[in-house]
């Protein structure tokens, strides 16, 4: 039910799969997400699921409404003692969040987008964020380890990183359009690109990778998990391969 990675010690991280929930269809069966038109009561039976197995409170799984922006969140005790509609409110339009808090799951819903998940072996902080092509050209991954130093402290030298299931290099074609937003932004590595029957391929899984590295992460400490969702679409839901009205992967991380 849960693909875990061995991060840090007192740390619990995770991407879910599609096995082990209750969901049907495209949904089937392990979807937590509530914004992808999945049956609700559905949802919320996957989602007490996945809390008895992390042994966290439901209201201590807390994922944002993603909208391929740059918002980066922070989970504070206030944000504890909101009521479900401020909660909302808060989360809305914000694609990274991170916090300091013990035994609450923060975590990024994904369908073939990246999820990163970060550490900060320093301050105790953790970090997720969601990276779509749209938030990979505008650099999110820079953006939210930002506000990690200016929230805690956090020097990526500290840092160790989980790039999580996602759209490969081999799979993700995109227009020419796409392709010069990210040489226009500066992605000009040549590995970074392939070129197949007049379609461009991007390596996001790299381009996040070096984001990583640009804010001082040693490569040592990034695992990529070099999964392919749209390959493997059989144990993880992917967009490209079964629609947009499909269920969605959720990448947390549960500081001990």
């Amino acid at each position: 039910m849960l693909h875990y990675y061995d991060i840090a010690d007192k740390v619990t991280a995770f991407t879910t799969t599609r096995e082990g929930g209750c969901s049907i269809g495209n949904y089937a069966s392990m979807n937590v997400n509530s914004f992808c038109d999945d049956i609700p009561e559905h949802v919320a039976e996957n989602r007490r699921r996945l809390c008895n197995i992390l042994n966290i409170p439901i209201n201590h799984l807390v994922m944002p409404h993603q909208t391929h922006q740059t918002n980066v969140a922070a989970i504070t005790p206030d944000f504890m003692t909101f009521t479900p509609e401020q909660q909302t409110a808060y989360l809305e339009g914000i694609d990274a969040i991170m916090t300091d808090m013990k035994g609450v799951a923060i975590g990024v819903s994904t369908a073939d987008c990246v999820p990163i998940l970060v550490y900060d072996t320093r301050h105790h902080v953790a970090a997720a964020i969601h990276a779509g092509w749209r938030g990979t050209v505008q650099r999110i991954v820079e953006k939210a380890i930002s506000a990690m130093g200016e929230k805690y402290g956090t020097n990526g030298s500290d840092c160790k990183a989980v790039i999580g299931p996602s759209i490969s290099k081999e799979s993700f074609e995109v227009g020419d359009e796409v392709y010069e937003m990210f040489r226009a932004q500066g992605f000009n590595s040549e590995q970074l690109y392939a070129l197949h029957n007049g379609k461009w391929h991007i390596d996001l899984w790299e381009c996040n990778r070096q984001q990583l590295m640009d804010k001082n992460i040693d490569a040592h400490n990034i695992h990529v998990a070099g999964i392919c969702t749209y390959q493997s679409s059989n144990r993880f839901f992917s967009a490209r391969k079964l629609g947009i009205q499909s269920g969605r992967l959720f990448s947390g991380i549960i500081l001990r």
